[in-house]
């Protein structure tokens, strides 16, 4: 495995999940060692975060390192009797529900955010360098309320950025790749992001990397779109990982992220940057 090959157009990768499971944070590490991310994204509300932090400790002068602030399937860091009576908070799609029609509580996700920052800090020692949300969360109506005003206080003051999953109309039409969940995402992220711009918020220019983990194509396929006529200080997003069973108790993503893994860790990743004219960069250099 060689290094990446610097181009004229620095662009932001960024693995997500770090943390979710052994095998996933395994192949994220292995990626930042070998120089093919230029950010981490993290889970800190699962079983093995303390560990996994441990492990990611040496690498925080490689990579940005963020939070993946985490409102499905798994268990809140504490107390949520509106969206988590039972402890387990909601899948994805009852939670858009709710949000889309304004029956979340911006309180108490606000205190559920505060208290994934505050393990983060715990563990690594730091703020999150930047800001996102698993299954992109952090922009559903009410939910980015919260997120917006504890980003203001807590993460702008120290140089955060946010990540903006939108993409002009126009990328989308020419892409289609899972064009369906793209304009989806789309479409509840451009209030978002006009918001974060309003209050000053730092964040990348472009967003690409949505994809339906099933009947896809190729994964170098896949990366070979997602770079074509990408603009500057834009970002990838990928899962890369090793299937483990901790994985597969918790998530049905497994496969995809070996593929992922097995791509961006060879020799064809640097060259095909290299082709785009694309660098890997971290948000402070773009």
């Amino acid at each position: 495995m060689t290094g990446s090959v610097a181009g004229d157009k620095p662009i932001l990768i960024c693995a997500d999940d770090y943390g979710i499971a052994p095998g996933v944070s395994t192949a994220i590490r292995t990626l930042i060692a070998a120089r093919r991310l230029s950010a981490t994204s993290c889970m800190v509300v699962g079983a093995w975060w303390e560990e996994e932090a441990a492990r990611l400790l040496p690498f925080k002068g490689s990579v940005d390192i963020g939070l993946h602030f985490t409102l499905t399937d798994l268990a809140p860091l504490g107390p949520m009797p509106s969206l988590a009576p039972s402890g387990r908070l909601p899948a994805l799609r009852p939670l858009i529900r709710r949000a889309v029609l304004g029956r979340l509580d911006v309180g108490e996700i606000a205190r559920e955010l505060e208290r994934q920052i505050d393990r983060f800090v715990a563990l690594m020692g730091c703020e999150p360098a930047f800001l996102d949300g698993h299954q992109h969360v952090h922009q559903l109506p009410v939910v980015r309320d919260a997120v917006m005003d504890v980003f203001a206080r807590r993460l702008q003051p120290a140089g955060a950025w946010m990540r903006f999953p939108t993409v002009p109309a126009v990328d989308l039409l020419a892409h289609r790749i899972a064009f369906v969940r793209a304009v989806a995402i789309n479409a509840l992220g451009l209030g978002f992001r006009r918001h974060c711009r309003t209050r000053g918020f730092s964040g990348n220019t472009g967003f690409r990397g949505v994809r339906r983990f099933a009947n896809d194509a190729p994964y170098p396929q896949l990366m070979a779109r997602f770079l074509k006529s990408l603009g500057r200080g834009s970002l990838i997003m990928c899962h890369p990982g090793i299937a483990d069973a901790a994985l597969a108790a918790i998530d049905p993503v497994t496969t995809a992220r070996e593929e992922e893994f097995a791509f961006l860790a060879s020799d064809a990743f640097p060259a095909l940057l290299s082709a785009h004219g694309c660098r890997l960069a971290r948000f402070c250099d773009v």
